[in-house]
């Protein structure tokens, strides 16, 4: 169910599914706990777009 809801949140805010689970789980381990929410669907395009990576693994800093 939780995944489910991950990817209906990614498609609701035109995220890529499969590209926000990539960036974030290699992300998630070494990302502060204070700046979470830079992680969720939504801010995580805002952020990206902003400043997009130089390869779609490569996590943006």
């Amino acid at each position: 169910m939780g995944l489910y809801a991950l990817v209906a949140t990614c498609e609701a805010n035109q995220v890529n599914p499969e590209a926000y689970l990539a960036d974030v789980l290699l992300r998630v381990q070494t990302h502060p706990n204070s700046r979470i929410g830079e992680l969720l669907p939504h801010e995580w395009m805002r952020r990206r777009a902003a400043d997009p990576p130089e390869s779609p693994l490569k996590p943006s800093p």
